[in-house]
């Protein structure tokens, strides 16, 4: 296996949640049905600034390859969520896939939980590119499609630092299952905060 073969897996494998976090629905979601500017730009922030903190902790701990990327990644991470953040900005409560990307404590499955995670955010960052082209803001449409060019570029570092640190079948198979934990953990939230609004989860739109 490599790291491209991982993505198209993860992709295959979570084909109806990918289509699902990738509509507005999740950026209603996210947004906790505050479908403004503001509120938009603040969940960009919010989500920037989690990774960076979980990325920090890591980076604390991992060597060679692993330590740069991670330590590389939490500093563009911190600029993307300053760039983001709305006038008067109070970070919210962190999304909750970084609680179990959070919890993975071995190389492999660092790595690829965060190939999940980037998997995750990349489907929020068109949906973003999207809300501010219809809210007739060509400015910072132009802003989040550079942040969203950002995280595919970041991507693709991920995926090639994963051959670096996936040394055996055992590794790629911890790399594959924490992406999977990642990517589920998104999706679970996405359904239960929308249950909480009242809104059915399953339609996409």
């Amino acid at each position: 296996m490599n790291g491209d073969d991982l993505v198209d897996r993860i992709r295959d494998d979570h084909e109806t949640a990918f289509s699902r976090l990738g509509s507005s629905k999740a950026l209603y979601a996210l947004t906790g049905g505050e479908m403004e500017a503001d509120a938009v730009r603040a969940a960009a922030a919010d989500d920037q600034h989690a990774a960076a903190d979980v990325l920090e902790d890591w980076a604390m701990v991992e060597h060679g390859d692993a330590a740069v990327l991670l330590a590389d990644l939490a500093d563009e991470m911190r600029d993307h969520a300053e760039s983001a953040e709305p006038d008067g900005y109070d970070r919210g409560d962190d999304p909750a896939l970084y609680d179990r990307l959070a919890f993975e404590d071995d190389t492999p499955g660092r790595i690829g939980g965060l190939l999940g995670r980037y998997l995750v955010v990349s489907e929020y960052a068109g949906q973003m590119v999207g809300f501010f082209v219809g809210d007739a803001d060509p400015t910072t449409a132009s802003e989040f499609r550079t942040l969203r060019s950002a995280i595919e570029d970041e991507r693709d570092r991920v995926v090639e630092t994963l051959a670096e640190v996936c040394e055996s079948d055992d590794d790629w198979d911890a790399a594959h299952e924490a992406a999977d934990a990642v990517v589920e953990a998104a999706y679970d939230d996405y359904v239960e905060t929308l249950e909480r609004m009242g809104v059915k989860p399953k339609n996409v739109c």
